[in-house]
């Protein structure tokens, strides 16, 4: 059997047609693709959407956005990539790393209650491996405690939660789509809010906070005489990611299925195995951007090895934030050992649309011969 990657885009010619259209047309920043491609994503969630160039950035703006200031502090699990903790430095803000439930791998609420302070504005519930958890405690804590939530859903495109999909309700929902995301748009990144404030700040603040670019930039002018009151960045998406996007949005119900086929079939297979714990999600609803699994006889860097000699690339998401050099001392890391035991553990196998079942099942076989 050919090696198999861990993860990768899946495009075909739709793409490079819908990319080679915009060329043509010599428009190659932000216009009527990027424009098109809020609008049909609008039609998905049911809400307003704005597009950025990444997910780091569609956090970035959603944590100015949502008001967070110099001293402020963010609850966020430290089990997560390390964009959620820049994106809140970037602000002024204080990301408070917290444990992760041993279930879900999402943030747990009674560490996070224990680190509320006077200081505290806002909460980051990470959707891990594209399960949200248990999102209605989490807003109960929110509203209990008067803080603002910043979903970071960028493993979680697609995913349903009690009948709705992730996004088309709640406070600020932030998701990617780099190259190897649910669907992709080569880079890029979504703010999706009800919130007329929040939606000014990150739609101006995508352009620099030119004031209204937004409006003429999709007319295909530029605002030449313009005020600017906020900080901004130049975050904006451009024509050819949006062409890419649409054109993958289109294909969603496949991908969905294909990955949820697939983790199934992981889940068949490793859930009764002996040193191996893996999370209990509900795959009719979970689009699932990674699979992971803990390996908790001890062997996890054996496993992994054992893995990859047989043509089976892994990772590992993530290492946690607060063992990272410029974040290690926000908190008393003797708080977050649950989070190091679990980072111990952790592997992620190879999950793509380009995948089979076969291909999951050779891997769960090899996985098995390494315990």
């Amino acid at each position: 059997m050919d090696n198999i990657r861990l993860s990768k885009s899946c495009i075909d010619q739709e793409e490079i047609d819908a990319v080679t259209d915009v060329l043509h047309r010599e428009y190659l920043g932000m216009g009527q693709d990027v424009k098109k491609f809020e609008c049909d994503l609008k039609e998905f969630f049911g809400r307003d959407v704005t597009l950025v160039n990444t997910g780091t950035a569609a956090l970035h703006l959603a944590v100015q956005g949502a008001g967070i200031q110099n001293g402020d502090e963010v609850l966020v699990q430290s089990l997560t990539y390390v964009a959620c903790f820049q994106a809140i430095r970037a602000t002024g803000g204080i990301p408070v790393a917290c444990e992760v439930d041993d279930e879900t791998l999402t943030i747990d609420l009674v560490d996070a209650e224990r680190k509320l302070t006077s200081k505290t504005r806002a909460i980051m519930p990470v959707h891990y491996a594209g399960n949200p958890g248990n999102l209605d405690e989490i807003y109960a804590f929110a509203k209990k405690h008067n803080l603002r939530v910043i979903e970071d859903a960028s493993h979680a495109f697609g995913t349903i939660y009690k009948g709705r999909k992730i996004g088309s309700f709640g406070d600020i929902i932030c998701i990617s789509m780099d190259g190897i995301k649910n669907i992709t748009s080569g880079e890029g990144g979504m703010i999706i809010t009800e919130d007329p404030l929040c939606q000014k700040i990150v739609k101006d603040a995508r352009l620099l906070s030119v004031q209204n670019d937004t409006d003429s930039r999709f007319a295909g002018t530029r605002t030449w005489i313009f005020d600017v009151n906020q900080p901004g960045w130049r975050y904006h998406m451009s024509n050819i990611m949006a062409a890419i996007g649409y054109t993958q949005l289109r294909k969603l119900p496949r991908f969905k299925e294909v990955r949820q086929r697939l983790a199934k079939v992981y889940q068949k297979e490793l859930s009764s195995v002996a040193g191996v714990k893996i999370i209990p999600c509900n795959y009719d609803d979970v689009v699932p951007h990674i699979f992971t699994v803990r390996i908790t006889n001890g062997k996890r860097d054996e496993v992994k090895q054992f893995l990859n000699d047989h043509g089976v690339a892994t990772g590992m998401h993530y290492r946690p934030n607060h063992l990272l050099s410029l974040f290690s001392g926000n908190q008393d890391n003797s708080t977050l050992k649950h989070t190091e035991l679990v980072y111990g553990q952790l592997i992620t196998l190879p999950l793509h649309v380009d995948m089979t079942e076969e291909d999951v099942m050779y891997i769960c076989n090899i996985l098995k011969k390494a315990l």
